[in-house]
């Protein structure tokens, strides 16, 4: 989950996003007032931990103007108001769903997979008990499946015949319902598979109508499901976790918003486990619970108590 600014940048992305999507381009609406931005503002950021800065204000009355049009609401003020009254969960779910924009590909930061297959998995289970021998891996933030199914991968490729006896769990989040869909569906275009090595393509993939269709023995590796992770009770109920990746999220957050990420995170992390967060991201003044831990290229954190 991400909002790629940048991208906001060009109005031909923004018009070819409203086109792909079925809305049509050059709905005027009333422009949004101050009141209206920081009523939405501060909804989003009380619910999700998403702060969005006041300069972003009209790139954001862009992304969505057509909530108005779908609820035959005619000023953003109005929607303000239909967005906060009771609380409307569905609204939000449908404005997150508008606000953020998911972009990623298989085997991005190959680093961490390969610091994943060598070091850290065989770690984990070196340090298990032989009754537990269940690995928990949670990729915290998932968009639509890639890094998922690149665990998935990488994990049936590398550790699943030397370590037979191990039963290993991945689960998948995101906020966004709309990406967690797509996820499941598990078929992309040629640019999600850009990284990923031609052997891994030919074995884990079926090329339909120039989509990349991933096999059922991957995709019944990872099981999906619709988790904010500013809210602690949802992220309570994912306990155990020996691995869990964080990645190109933390950016997106305020100081306050990241601290009671990560520390609800170390909680629901197994001692010894791993938090594997973006490559330009740190927990630089924002956790000193976790210990930064180096490998060639990468640098992960690691619970330690």
């Amino acid at each position: 989950m991400a909002f790629d600014f940048q991208k906001f940048k060009s109005s031909l992305f923004k018009e070819r996003y409203r086109e792909y999507n079925g809305y049509s381009v050059g709905n005027n609406n009333s422009a949004m007032t101050d009141e209206a931005f920081f009523i939405l503002r501060d909804f989003v950021y009380n619910n999700c931990g998403i702060y969005i800065n006041e300069s972003k204000k009209h790139l954001i009355e862009s992304r969505i103007n057509y909530r108005l049009k779908i609820n035959k609401i005619n000023s953003f003020d109005e929607y303000s108001s239909f967005l906060v009254k009771n609380e409307n969960r569905k609204e939000l779910n449908e404005l997150i769903d508008s606000i953020t924009i998911n972009e990623t590909y298989f085997f991005r930061g190959i680093e961490q997979f390969e610091a994943l297959t060598k070091v850290i998995i065989p770690e984990i289970i070196s340090n298990k008990k032989e009754s537990n021998k269940t690995v928990r891996i949670w990729s915290a933030a998932c968009s639509t499946g890639e890094e998922a199914y690149s665990i998935a991968i990488t994990i049936n490729e590398n550790l699943r015949t030397e370590y037979p006896e191990v039963n290993f769990q991945i689960l998948a989040s995101d906020i966004n319902k709309s990406v967690l869909e797509t996820a499941k569906r598990a078929e992309y275009l040629e640019y999600s598979v850009r990284n990923t090595p031609e052997e891994y393509i030919r074995r884990y993939f079926v090329i339909k109508d120039n989509l990349y269709c991933l096999k059922n023995d991957i995709k019944k590796m990872v099981k999906f499901s619709n988790i904010n992770l500013y809210d602690t009770e949802q992220v309570k109920m994912v306990s155990g976790c020996d691995i869990i990746f964080c990645c190109n999220v933390l950016i997106y957050f305020d100081a306050v918003s990241r601290k009671k990420v990560i520390m609800d995170l170390f909680d629901i992390m197994n001692n010894h486990g791993y938090l594997i967060v973006g490559q330009s991201e740190s927990l630089h003044g924002i956790n000193k619970d976790f210990k930064l831990v180096h490998f060639p290229k990468v640098m992960v954190y690691k619970k330690e108590i």
